[in-house]
């Protein structure tokens, strides 16, 4: 009799050690996520925090018109994202509990990479 072996169709990926320990996805004291989330371009990157900048449309009763504005919002990096985020990826970025002085939100995940 001849037994047949078991393959696995999923890719089985190691797990990320991510000592940091207010990482929303693997920290012992995880952030709670709440509030507003927003999508946006990676403008400025440093050891754990980065700042994302997206446009918004904003009225002007007066003129009867729109306008473009930017946004500008510094946001908190997990050590197990460091390597995968890069200047002018577009990242996923949800409001948390104040961190530090500028930090409000943290990076929840990369939605595209970088065309260039």
């Amino acid at each position: 009799m001849v037994e047949k072996k078991k393959t696995t169709t999923k890719k089985e990926s190691a797990p990320v050690s991510c000592s940091d320990k207010i990482c929303p996805i693997h920290g012992d004291q995880k952030l709670k996520m709440r509030g507003r989330v927003f999508k946006g371009t990676v403008v400025k990157k440093t050891q754990n925090k980065i700042a994302i900048s997206f446009e918004r449309m904003i009225k002007l009763p007066k003129y009867e018109r729109y306008e473009k504005r930017k946004t500008k919002i510094h946001a908190r990096l997990p050590e197990c994202m460091v390597e995968e985020i890069s200047m002018g990826d577009l990242v996923e970025v949800a409001e948390t509990r104040p961190i530090s002085k500028m930090i409000h939100a943290v990076v929840v995940k990369k939605i595209k990479g970088n065309s260039q």
